[in-house]
């Protein structure tokens, strides 16, 4: 017999409710059924009797401004504590980020912390932006050609992140970059893309925006450069968090290098994906100290220098073409929804699941 689920996707309607209904439906779970609602105020009709009851609500950036609102705020707790009188359990939604953004970030509503301090945190892992990418690249006619190489790495950075900036440093210090298309928009010094590599439908005039491009591709700089040097937002030994970063270069068909957290590489393969340890050194991958990561990182990235990228991209054709059928292959990501659906339901019906586990 089917469990019937009812699921509101932002109790406020301030967050990505379309987006988070879309994950949703990805699910392949046979023996759960969805009713999915995104309007609070369409919840006096709800008659039906459900196994679960379940309200996302959103914490992105997007509620930043609004906390300060008095009015909003009120409405917000009158709106959880009917609920939960109700039977519904809060799913806080943070899909965009990781677990260590959390606890470091902006993201905490201590105006209604009572209301939500024991709910369930909803945070990226692994599947929300192989999801998001999917749907935002599955129409786009995207073309590449890694027949002339004329750089070695593609290595672009946004945000000015400790763990970064030291990775850069190094990478400067050590002129691994001479040869290479490389960006740092946020940083005190600002680097721009060269702006023949950049996306055209930018305003370069103006610096690269906060947000709404990162998502983006242009093949043109994975076309004409060897190596993606993969700068993740996390380089923590607690959570693996993949964003954009890394799928823009498994659909570009792209040789990459990965600046992220501790295995990171380990759970990209244990989600279907093949790495590059054929080739080069992967070591990097098992170093738990963050210092001694960047510093073997960057000893790789020097050796890989002035490769012969075409025999490495004729070496490697099977693990990228490998890469890009798996990355567009919706019943895998439909798999690992499924088990963050679950997740969903252990907390909802015994709430002692941890909400970081990856």
């Amino acid at each position: 017999m089917k469990q019937r689920n009812f699921i509101l996707t932002d109790i406020m309607k301030t967050g990505q409710n379309q987006l988070y209904e879309g994950f949703i439906r990805f699910n392949t779970l046979s023996n759960q059924k969805f009713d999915i609602e995104n309007e609070y105020y369409f919840l006096h009709n709800l008659k039906k009797k459900y196994d679960r009851k379940i309200a996302l609500l959103d914490i992105s950036h997007g509620l930043k401004g609004l906390k300060l609102n008095q009015e909003f705020t009120n409405e917000m707790k009158k709106r959880i504590k009917k609920l939960k009188k109700q039977g519904f359990k809060i799913i806080l939604a943070l899909p965009w980020e990781s677990y260590d953004n959390f606890i470091k970030g902006d993201f905490s509503i201590k105006e209604i912390e009572e209301e939500v301090k024991k709910d369930y945190l909803w945070t990226g892992q692994q599947s929300w932006f192989w999801f998001y990418m999917v749907t935002k690249h599955t129409k786009n006619n995207l073309f590449f050609n890694h027949n002339n190489k004329k750089y070695d790495f593609l290595y672009l950075n946004k945000q000015p992140r400790a763990h970064r900036l030291k990775l850069y440093e190094k990478l400067v210090m050590n002129k691994s970059l001479e040869n290479s298309l490389y960006s740092f928009t946020d940083h005190e010094n600002s680097i721009q893309l060269n702006f023949d590599y950049e996306l055209p439908w930018l305003d370069t005039k103006k610096r690269y925006p906060r947000h709404g491009f990162d998502q983006d591709i242009y093949e043109k700089p994975y076309n004409e450069t060897g190596c993606s040097i993969v700068s993740e937002t996390n380089d923590n030994n607690t959570d693996v968090f993949m964003t954009e970063k890394i799928w823009k270069p498994i659909i570009a068909g792209h040789v990459f290098i990965v600046h992220g957290n501790y295995q990171y590489l380990k759970k990209l393969k244990e989600i279907g994906y093949k790495t590059f340890e054929s080739v080069f050194d992967e070591s990097y991958d098992n170093i738990k100290d963050r210092n001694e990561r960047i510093k073997v990182l960057a000893e790789l990235i020097k050796s890989l220098k002035g490769s012969n990228w075409n025999d490495i991209y004729h070496k490697t054709e099977s693990i990228r073409k490998h890469n890009q059928e798996n990355f567009w292959n919706k019943n895998h990501l439909k798999l690992l929804i499924n088990k963050e659906l679950l997740r969903w339901f252990k907390f909802v019906d015994n709430s002692q699941v941890s909400s970081t586990k990856s």
